[in-house]
Parts: C-alpha cells; sequence; structure tokens
C-alpha cells in the first residue's frame, strides 16, 4: 500500500447540511488525514523537472533568432518561475517533503528564481496571512481600504490605488507593496523582527540574481543579440511576469463578492475563516494542474500541511461533505475583471464591496457558521 492509499483515520461521515453548525476545523481536518503524507521522491522530481524547464526556457530568451521569439520565451519563463515559487511555497509550509530541513533547504532553492527570502516570506505568509486571512490590521495582502481611508490618500496614493485595483495593476502592486517594501531587504518598519535570517536570504537571493545578471551578460554575445536586450526579455520579463502571477494569484484566493473582509477579530473567529475566505477558482484545460493546484485553495487554508500534488482530491471531498460552505468560482477574463470593477474598497459594517465612491457594488456577506 502505497503512501496515498492510507486509510483515514476515521471514517468520513456523511454531507454537512448548510443548515447545520460547521464542524470544528479539528473535525474537518480529520476527514483529509489521509491526504497529507509527503512524498520526498515526488516533490524532488517536480523541483528537478521545473528548473530544467525553467534554464531552457531562460536560455531561448537569450539565444532565439528573433526578438519576438525571445520576448515569449522570457514571458513563459516568468510563468514557470511561478511554478517554482510555488513549489517552495510548499516546502516553507513543511508539505513539500516528510524532512524539515530538506523542506527548508528545497524553499530556498525554490525561491531563488523569485528572488523571494525564504524566512520573510515563511513570516509573512505562514504566520500572518495564514494567521488572520481576511482580517484587516493584520493581513496585508489586498487588504482592501474604506471610503474614509481612500478620501484620506494623497492624490498620488489614489492613482496607485486604481491601478493596483484595475484589474491590470497586480503585476506594480506586488512588485512594489510587498516584493520590494517587505520581502527584499525591507526597512525598520516592514521586518518582522531582528532574525538573521532575514538578512542572509536576502543575500542569498541577491548573489541569485547577481548570478542571472552575469550569465545574460556573458551569454547574449555568443547568439549575437544586445545585452541590454537579452536583459529585457531573460530577467526584466520574467521577473515581472511573475510578479504579476503571484499578484493575481493572491488577489484571485481571497477576492470575490461573496467572501468576506473583517475589521473585527471577534467577527473574524466566528466566521470560520479558514473555510469562508478564501476561494476555489477552477481552470478549463488542466490549467489548474499548470500552476501546481494553487487555485484549490480552500483545502490548502484548512490544512497547509496538505501537499499540493494531493490538494485536487483533498479539495474535492472538502466540497462533497461541505455543500455550499465553499465559495467555487469558475475563472474567465471576464469574472475577473467584472471582479476589479466591483471590489475597490470595502464597508466592513455592512460586509459589502464598493466603488471608489463608497456605492455598493455587492450584496452583503452574511456567513452561515
Amino acid at each position: 500500500m502505497s503512501d496515498f492509499d492510507a486509510p483515514l483515520v476515521t471514517p468520513l461521515p456523511k454531507a454537512v447540511s448548510p443548515n447545520e453548525a460547521m464542524p470544528s476545523r479539528k473535525v474537518i481536518r480529520s476527514w483529509l488525514s489521509n491526504l497529507m503524507l509527503q512524498s520526498t521522491s515526488k516533490a524532488l522530481t517536480l523541483l528537478v523537472v521545473d528548473y530544467v524547464i525553467l534554464f531552457a526556457l531562460l536560455w531561448a530568451s537569450m539565444a532565439a533568432p528573433f526578438w519576438g521569439l525571445r520576448l515569449l520565451a522570457g514571458l513563459v519563463a516568468g510563468f514557470w518561475i511561478g511554478r517554482l515559487f510555488v513549489l517552495g511555497h510548499d516546502a516553507c509550509h513543511q508539505s513539500f517533503t516528510p524532512s524539515r530541513p530538506l523542506n527548508r533547504a528545497l524553499g530556498r532553492i525554490a525561491f531563488l528564481p523569485s528572488l523571494s527570502a525564504y524566512s520573510l516570506w515563511e513570516v509573512g505568509h505562514n504566520v500572518i496571512h495564514h494567521g488572520f486571512t481576511n482580517l484587516k490590521g493584520v493581513d496585508f495582502v489586498w487588504t482592501p481600504k474604506t471610503l474614509a481611508e481612500y478620501q484620506a490618500l494623497s492624490p498620488m496614493r489614489k492613482l496607485m490605488e486604481r491601478i493596483y485595483r484595475s484589474g491590470w495593476g497586480v503585476s506594480i502592486y506586488y512588485v512594489y507593496e510587498i516584493w520590494w517594501n517587505k520581502m527584499f531587504f525591507p526597512n525598520k518598519a516592514n521586518t518582522p523582527g531582528k532574525r538573521k535570517a532575514f538578512f542572509w536570504d536576502n543575500v542569498l537571493v541577491s548573489a541569485f540574481a547577481l548570478i542571472w545578471i552575469g550569465a545574460i551578460v556573458l551569454v547574449a554575445p555568443h547568439y549575437g543579440v544586445s545585452v541590454w536586450s537579452a536583459l529585457i526579455t531573460a530577467f526584466v520579463v520574467p521577473f515581472m511576469f511573475w510578479n504579476g502571477m503571484i499578484g493575481w494569484v493572491v488577489y484571485t484566493n481571497h477576492t470575490h463578492t461573496s467572501v468576506a473582509w473583517y475589521d473585527n477579530k471577534k467577527d473574524w473567529v466566528a466566521a470560520q475563516p479558514f473555510i469562508t475566505t478564501t476561494v476555489h477558482l477552477t481552470f478549463k484545460r488542466g490549467f489548474g494542474a499548470m500552476i501546481h493546484h494553487i487555485g484549490e485553495h480552500t483545502a490548502h487554508h484548512l490544512d497547509m500541511t496538505i501537499p499540493l500534488y494531493q490538494l485536487k482530491q483533498a479539495q474535492e471531498r472538502l466540497e462533497a461533505l461541505l455543500p455550499e460552505r465553499i465559495v467555487v468560482q469558475a475563472f474567465s477574463w471576464k469574472w475577473y475583471f467584472a471582479t476589479a470593477r466591483n471590489c475597490k474598497l470595502y464597508d466592513y459594517a455592512a460586509h459589502c464591496w464598493t466603488d471608489f465612491n463608497g456605492k455598493p457594488t455587492s450584496a452583503p456577506v452574511f456567513v452561515n457558521v
């Protein structure tokens, strides 16, 4: 019997009616207990394969005979950086392999192309985001402002907020608000403590960036390609695409007209946020697997130790046992830009989204727990 055929600790219950009280997190997690086992061989295979493909794409982004092909390779390389980041994300959650030291090592390796400091992400994501998802004042990613907060902004900050929430500004949002401010040698106000690992992880990714840029400078001339052109297609484009990808992922994981945000911890706890503050984004043509199942996000927030290669099955089981409790959204660009139009500001008293003038754009969200 393989790890993934392991029996459940307890038999699965009947589906919980939407009219019944939500079971405790401990009980719900027990339903998924046989899906929490990690495989070192599977993890290493995923990491090696994704790195080989990334290096091939980065080579093509310098060596392809036409600029358009180099640009295309750079864009796809940015997507592959995102895939590697998802592997590092799993390692950071200790769900990639059964070994904590190996997870820490593999996580740092997987994070290198995204220039992400492992220890800073670990605190910001595992502790803050997962610990307080959609709780204003603690969770800091895509936290919506109130009308009063927006009106108090300077004209430039208002413009930035409009760009961020236009649907087109996810790359700008993530690279500035998250990566630059909080993940790359953050200043004292944005550093969550004084751990030496924060500094040395930033040194590590900086060294990788210098090696990456140095390789472009050395390799590009051998193919008759301008160094500046190669730096754009083999470094700037992949890095900015990756930032847009992660900005889009985090936005769509927790922003929906049926998902509430909270500014009161008591209300937030009562709403069972490990289930109700996330979106299961579904895709056609196997795209969900292409992004390592990061869209099966409810199961991930319920239990961070479920490895990415088990998330699809975990999400299916969760939705079967908790019908009508989980926000499931079929992805389309039409839905995405409609969400961007509707989700500008948030009225925390009425639990609804508003536009930049404070006009409600969604029905109030009342969570049935």
